[in-house]
């Protein structure tokens, strides 16, 4: 997106939800992290799929299929991935931004109700 027409959003969001400088600089940022992830996973998908076929295609069989030198580039960069995941989504992936509050709610629900023991 251009700088232009980054401005021209933040003064739209600015006039209808009073959204200030910082809050969209933070949600512009978290964006770019998104979208940075979402492409390194697109990276890592067709490479391993093209690396995994050549592999296949250069034995002229099926069985490296069956060996872990083929997969060992998709599993180390995979687990760079979920690193680089878990670094974008962080807590939200596994609890979400209000999981504590729910907890509590329900805890003190079952607890109002007898339930809670």
């Amino acid at each position: 997106m251009k700088r232009i027409d980054r401005e021209r959003m933040f003064d739209s969001l600015n006039k209808e939800a009073g959204i200030t400088n910082e809050e969209y600089y933070m949600a512009y940022k978290r964006v770019k992290r998104i979208k940075g992830f979402y492409t390194h996973f697109i990276v890592y998908v067709f490479v391993n799929f093209y690396l995994i076929f050549n592999r296949c295609y250069e034995a002229n069989s099926t069985e490296v299929l069956y060996s872990f030198h083929t997969y060992s580039t998709a599993f180390f960069w995979g687990i760079g991935l979920l690193a680089h995941g878990m670094s974008v989504f962080g807590r939200e992936l596994f609890f979400g931004s209000d999981w504590e509050a729910r907890k509590i709610r329900e805890y003190m629900e079952r607890d109002k109700n007898g339930r809670f023991q």
